[in-house]
């Protein structure tokens, strides 16, 4: 996965775990079933809008609150294909990244950024594009260890794919 291109669903800062998915949900570690309950807590009817490859912009400290793996696998079931923010929670960020969950830090595209404005994020360069805007943005781009993480859609698949590459030789 090179880019992601996305209708936008925009928030606001400090989006915590529990609105992204509500601990009353917990007791599920399925993908699909996370979904069906991702941001309900602060859009209603998210799961009804969302399409697979949309993006979600957000302004700082997105991902704020618990540790759990169980946010980021509900964004990345329920479709989208990024998430694009001024900042985000360290945890959040790292747990992101190792169920492949591509984010991107860059406080210009997070201001500027509307919903429902079709966005293009280049993850090699970096490069975020507001296509409805003709607007372009630098983001942070990602370490080719970093992709290699993401392409294999998280850091497990990633070692097991390495690991046994590495028994062929």
């Amino acid at each position: 996965m090179k880019a992601a291109k996305g209708r936008v669903f925009k928030y606001g800062d400090n989006v915590d775990t529990d609105v992204i998915i509500p601990a009353r949900y917990l007791n599920s570690s399925d993908p699909a079933e996370l979904a069906q309950h991702c941001m309900e807590d602060i859009d209603k009817g998210f799961i009804d809008k969302v399409h697979k490859g949309d993006i979600i912009v957000a302004t700082k400290n997105f991902g704020c609150g618990s540790s759990r793996e169980h946010a980021p696998i509900a964004i990345k079931a329920a479709g989208v294909s990024c998430v694009i923010a001024e900042t985000f929670a360290r945890i959040f960020y790292r747990n992101a990244i190792n169920i492949g969950l591509p984010i991107v830090e860059c406080p210009e595209a997070a201001q500027a950024i509307e919903a429902g404005d079709e966005v293009e994020v280049d993850f090699d360069s970096g490069v975020i594009t507001d296509v409805t805007k003709g607007t372009t943005y630098q983001g942070q781009a990602f370490p080719e260890f970093m992709q290699k993480i993401i392409a294999a859609e998280g850091l497990v698949n990633y070692i097991n794919t390495t690991q046994s590459h590495a028994d062929l030789g």
